[in-house]
C-alpha cells in the first residue's frame, strides 16, 4: 500500500460520519501504546470539521484512514496541530507524514502568524515535525492558557504534569514560530549575499590582475629587445 493510494483533505460536513470511529481509534491508540492522550468527543471532533479546522486521509476505496485537526490558544497566538490519528490497517503507508504535512500547511495559511506547537510522545511524530522544522523547547515556551492544559485533565500522565507543576511531562514539546523562522531566512540570505559579494571582490581582483598579466606580457619583448 502506497500513500498514492489515499487522498488528505480538509475535512468537512460530510465527513462527520466518520467522527465517532476516529475519536475511538485515538482512545484505542493511545491504550496500545500505554501512553496519555486528552480525549475528544465524536461531537467535538465534529465541530472541527465544520469550521474547516481538521484534515482527513481516506483510502481510494472510501474508507476512513487518517485525520488530524487544528486548536488554536492564547487568541490566535498559538496553533496546535492535535488528534493525530491513523487507523491500524494503513500504517506504514507515509500516511502520518502526509497528514502532518497537510495539517501544517493548513494551520500556515489559516493562522499565518501563529507559533505552531505540539506535545507528543511518539517517536514517529517527533522525526516528522523536526523535518518541518519544528525544535524542542520547554513547556514554558508553549501557551498559558490554561483551557489548554485543562485539556490535558483525562491523560493518564496528568498527575505527572502537575506535579512537575506543568514544566514537564512525558510528553515533548516542539515549536514552529514563524518569526524564528523569518529571522533564519533572512540571517540565511545575509549569508549568501556576503558570499556572492566576497565572490565578486575576488573576481574583480582575479580581473585586475589578468589585465596587468597581459600589459606586462604585452610590453616585455620590446623591453627585452631594447636591453
Amino acid at each position: 500500500m502506497q500513500e498514492s493510494d489515499f487522498v488528505v483533505i480538509p475535512a468537512t460536513e460530510k465527513h462527520i460520519v466518520y467522527a465517532e470511529q476516529i475519536c475511538k481509534e485515538m482512545e484505542e491508540s493511545a491504550k496500545a501504546r500505554g501512553t496519555g492522550i486528552a480525549r475528544r468527543s465524536p461531537e467535538y471532533v465534529a465541530q472541527k470539521m465544520l469550521e474547516g479546522k481538521a484534515v482527513i486521509a481516506l483510502h481510494k476505496d472510501g474508507r476512513w484512514a487518517g485525520f488530524c485537526y487544528i486548536e488554536t490558544w492564547s487568541h490566535g497566538e498559538f496553533v496546535a496541530n492535535s488528534g493525530l490519528i491513523v487507523s491500524p490497517e494503513f500504517r506504514k503507508a507515509g500516511l502520518a507524514k502526509a497528514i502532518k504535512k497537510r495539517i501544517f500547511a493548513l494551520s500556515r495559511e489559516k493562522y499565518p502568524k501563529a507559533k505552531i506547537f505540539g506535545l507528543t510522545t511518539g517517536l514517529a511524530v517527533m522525526k516528522i515535525n523536526s523535518e518541518l522544522g519544528y525544535e524542542p523547547v520547554t513547556y514554558s515556551e508553549l501557551t498559558q492558557d490554561e483551557n489548554f492544559w485543562k485539556g490535558c485533565q483525562s491523560c493518564v500522565n496528568y498527575d505527572i504534569l502537575t506535579m512537575k507543576e506543568r514544566k514537564n511531562c512525558l510528553c515533548t514539546a516542539m515549536l514552529w514560530d514563524p518569526e524564528e523562522k523569518q529571522k533564519q531566512a533572512e540571517d540565511q540570505m545575509s549569508k549568501v549575499t556576503r558570499k556572492a559579494s566576497l565572490l565578486e571582490r575576488i573576481e574583480a581582483k582575479l580581473r585586475r590582475t589578468t589585465k596587468m598579466i597581459v600589459v606586462f606580457t604585452s610590453v616585455l619583448p620590446g623591453f627585452l629587445h631594447k636591453l
